[in-house]
């Protein structure tokens, strides 16, 4: 049996290689790649699918399974966890037409460069022709794969194995139920809280500067990571010794970089934690998109706009940004970070309204993917939602459906996850407190290290070993996703900032 594990973890690893090296050309692209090389750029990722996908499609590989799948190893095992992950990734991957994983990779590479100029130049016009043909190709992926109740499970499980879309309304349901009243509280105590410290002229470079402090305290490794800039925020990983993140800088708003890189610093902590055993396997990583998110909430929100942590780092702030806070109270700053109030940018709202970013862009996709909902109607659709949920119309596209990279590079059934990412972040860190009291007091101190390490024992070193409700179950004692210790959180520290009855 030794020997074939040993052929598949071979095989394996070439895979993850062919898969890391199309990363690297997808990281590029979004930071430095000039726009002309977008066609060539899509062909070479398109090829580097193709190989990828043949090769771990391949007989041989299924044989492989067949045989370790009858030996006996303990479940927590990395042998055990392998066999398990990759039979499931194997007969997903199997289902898929060769011809429809290199289109995808083509269609999803062009994608992105042609987002980045419509979004540029505002005009959903240019992007619409590709969204249709991406759609398109969802649809074609979710018949491949199958589905029970709704197309739309098909997508989500590749993001939030074995959830299916009634399970995500069911804790929506239930969301809106308690954040709608409160939303509506807050609305008729605005006046409590201004964030006008905050609308300013920051220069940027400070702005980078002053950001990488928080970044490497929480414990990003610089020396196997790196921050670049981007259009859209996000992290990719080559290995766990070389994980990128981007940012973006806004002159007049320094928010936003600040918790984007805080945010981003979440994901890449996760993934430079993988037990080293597992690394140049597939079962290093996040397990699932939305324990990937609970770990970047957890350091922007939770942490990242707490009173402690501001009482270490504001005195901080005042230094890079002497005159924009020299005199500012760090009582009204912390207000003005967490102040709450509908807006019109998903990545820049606050925790109370951010969820209703996600309820709506949950139900577009559902209608695009059931064809009760064509591309070439998607603005007026997103406006009508965005004056439904958050009162609010968006002045142009940039604003409004151009403004997440996600559809561009193909990723439908994904948004869900942030909003079940949130409701983690607090499910576990409840846990974590019960453990470790004194962390507010840490953070005061600017001290982040008992609460990474608590996360790389229960969470970070498993990597993919476990399932989503396997790790809550480990880490929590609850059976699957509860909403309850969100909810606690996000009442109380409104209804303090508020003054709220």
């Amino acid at each position: 049996m030794q020997a074939k594990l040993d052929t598949l973890n071979s095989k394996l690893k070439d895979i993850q290689n062919i898969n890391h090296a199309a990363a690297v050309l997808g990281w590029d692209q979004q930071t430095y790649m000039p726009p002309g090389g977008a066609a060539a750029r899509a062909e070479q990722l398109s090829t580097l699918s193709k190989i990828s996908h043949e090769m771990f499609t391949a007989a041989e590989i299924g044989e492989l399974l067949a045989d370790l799948a009858q030996a006996e190893f303990d479940y927590d095992s990395d042998e055990a966890s392998l066999i398990r992950v990759i039979q499931r990734d194997y007969d997903k991957a199997r289902k898929l037409p060769p011809k429809l994983v290199e289109e995808m990779s083509r269609t999803f590479s062009m994608g992105q460069q042609v987002w980045t100029k419509a979004r540029a130049e505002k005009d959903f016009s240019q992007f619409q022709d590709i969204l249709a043909k991406i759609v398109d190709l969802n649809i074609q992926v979710a018949e491949a794969y199958g589905y029970e109740e709704s197309i739309y499970d098909a997508l989500l499980d590749q993001y939030e194995p074995d959830m299916k879309a009634s399970d995500v309304q069911q804790v929506f349901d239930e969301l809106k139920a308690e954040l709608v009243p409160l939303v509506q509280a807050i609305a008729e105590h605005q006046e409590v809280v201004d964030d006008f410290v905050l609308q300013q002229e920051f220069d940027e470079q400070t702005q980078w500067d002053f950001g990488l402090l928080p970044l490497q305290a929480i414990g990003f490794d610089m020396q196997r990571g790196r921050q670049d800039k981007s259009a859209h925020p996000f992290t990719t990983s080559f290995s766990t010794n070389d994980v990128r993140i981007t940012t973006r800088f806004h002159r007049e708003m320094i928010a936003s970089a600040l918790f984007g890189t805080l945010h981003e610093g979440g994901h890449a902590l996760y993934e430079q934690n993988s037990d080293p055993t597992l690394e140049g396997t597939p079962l290093a990583g996040g397990t699932s998109l939305g324990v990937h998110e609970s770990q970047s909430r957890l350091w922007e929100n939770v942490v990242g706009r707490s009173r402690e942590f501001w009482q270490f780092y504001y005195p901080k702030l005042q230094e890079f940004f002497p005159k924009q806070f020299g005199a500012v109270d760090r009582e009204v700053f912390y207000r003005a970070i967490n102040k709450s109030k509908p807006s019109l940018i998903r990545v820049e709202a606050d925790e109370v309204t951010y969820n209703l970013h996600i309820f709506l862009r949950f139900e577009l996709e559902q209608a695009l993917l059931t064809n009760s909902l064509k591309v070439a109607d998607l603005p007026e659709a997103w406006n009508a939602k965005m004056e439904s949920y958050l009162g609010l119309t968006p002045p142009d596209d940039a604003k409004g459906v151009l403004q997440d990279i996600h559809w561009s590079g193909g990723m439908m059934g994904y948004f869900p996850t942030y909003t079940l990412g949130n409701i983690l972040s607090l499910q576990f860190y409840s846990q974590t407190l019960k453990d470790l009291p004194d962390l507010p007091e840490q953070f005061a101190k600017g001290e982040f290290g008992a609460l990474l390490e608590w996360f790389r024992e229960h969470i970070h070193r498993h990597g993919r070993k476990f399932t989503a409700n396997e790790l809550i179950q480990r880490v929590t004692g609850d059976d699957g996703i509860k909403a309850g210790p969100y909810l606690n959180y996000i009442k109380r520290k409104y209804s303090e900032i508020y003054e709220l009855a």
